[in-house]
């Protein structure tokens, strides 16, 4: 890119990206694109299960499954590597039908799988209102790979999924597949100091797990009063990757000013972040 950074709509703004480190290189190259200085704050990671009992059960016998729903880019990582340690090869997914939300559809497609189902509303609630098109969608077997989450409290999202496919009819397993645990946030002395003196333009937020994490580290015993939920941090805008994680963040009591209305990729999350500035 020739353009010079003092031209683009991020120019000069420090943005904190809490998403994991595997997301979070492709959300800062977005807005790096944008002109901003994306500054590497996960408050989550995402690892192994420590106890593969369920999902390797699952795995067993995944051929009695009509369809696998995935919710994130995670849950594909995980699936496809434990399936190759269990040494199942992709013949035993002839009989499963696929949904994936938005780009993740082309992380499935690197595994030789083609997505079924890709909801034009890129979220579970989009999957729901997809599945509910579908004739004799009732009774149907959904697996549901979904994080374990470990230090801080599950968000409602993939409840409110389970419940969602229940109401089809569906019979749904879901089965942790990963784990997601909060990072320590004594790693963060620069960022955290970087956010209470005011120094950070954006923090930006691409799910509701990250956070709640965040609001751990902040608004822990420490002298934290001017986090993200304080008046001093007017100035610091709070982003976030789509309706859902907005809605969740304002419930956590965050005062969210950019939501992303295309949610399908980390570059309309860039964009919204670009236009509010710009």
């Amino acid at each position: 890119m020739l353009t010079p950074t003092v031209q683009l709509p991020l120019h000069g703004k420090r943005i904190i990206v809490t998403a994991p480190r595997n997301y979070a290189v492709r959300l800062s190259e977005q807005l790096i694109n944008q002109g901003g200085l994306p500054i590497l704050m996960p408050t989550i990671e995402t690892c192994l299960l420590e106890n593969f009992t369920e999902l390797d059960a699952a795995l067993q016998q995944i051929d009695t499954f009509d369809w696998i729903a995935f919710t994130s880019r995670n849950g594909i990582e995980a699936f496809f590597q434990r399936l190759k340690d269990l040494g199942l090869n992709l013949f035993s997914l002839t009989n499963c039908l696929f949904c994936a939300i938005g780009t993740d559809a082309e992380r499935l497609a690197a595994f030789g799988i083609k997505a079924d189902l890709i909801p034009t509303q890129p979220s579970p609630a989009g999957i729901i209102t997809e599945l509910a098109k579908i004739p004799n969608i009732a009774q149907q077997s959904v697996l549901v790979p979904v994080p374990e989450v470990v230090g801080v409290p599950e968000p409602d999202v993939i409840p409110n999924f389970i419940a969602g496919l229940e109401k089809l009819g569906m019979k749904v397993t879901c089965v942790p597949t990963y784990r997601t645990r909060c990072l320590d946030k004594n790693i963060y002395e620069v960022e955290l100091n970087l956010i209470r003196q005011g120094k950070i333009d954006v923090i930006a937020f691409s799910s509701t797990v990250e956070v709640a994490a965040f609001l751990q580290m902040v608004d822990a015993k420490s002298n934290y009063e001017h986090c993200a939920i304080s008046p001093r941090l007017d100035a610091t805008r709070i982003a976030c990757f789509g309706p859902y994680t907005a809605a969740n963040a304002q419930k956590l009591g965050l005062n969210v000013s950019i939501v992303a209305q295309d949610y399908s990729s980390f570059a309309g999350f860039a964009e919204a972040i670009a236009h509010f500035f710009h």
